[in-house]
């Protein structure tokens, strides 16, 4: 798993992060098309994608770059914190590139609102 900033993420940010636009840039993951086949789901559908640090459901959007097999895409935001290391050492940032990942389809579960996400990660109403 790559992450990344995207023109859609700094474009939504503009309108607040709250805003419905940021919430469906950065709720999202890029699949190369042959993985988007391979997994049997469509542009849109809800996937989870787990790391050894957590798992969230997103969207899956066929990636227009590529090709790519095997490396999934998700923007910088809150749904991809959950997904890598917390740890910084030392250096103020996490690990963003190479993140061992799997993906799954999951159409009977939903993406989280941010509210929902920040509630279930953190526990604060």
């Amino acid at each position: 798993m790559l992450t990344g900033r995207t023109i859609e993420q700094g474009v939504a940010k503009e309108r607040g992060k709250f805003s419905e636009e940021y919430v469906e840039s950065v709720s999202v993951c890029y699949l190369d098309p042959e993985d988007v086949k391979r997994l049997g789901v469509k542009d849109k559908t809800n996937v989870l994608v787990s790391t050894g640090y957590g798992s969230v459901v997103v969207k899956a959007v066929k990636s227009l770059r590529g090709p790519h097999p095997g490396v999934v895409f998700v923007p910088y935001g809150p749904w991809v914190n959950v997904l890598v290391d917390p740890e910084t050492h030392g250096v103020g940032m996490p690990c963003l590139k190479g993140i061992p990942a799997e993906v799954e389809p999951a159409p009977d579960k939903p993406v989280l609102s941010l509210e929902e996400l920040l509630r279930e990660q953190f526990g604060k109403e």
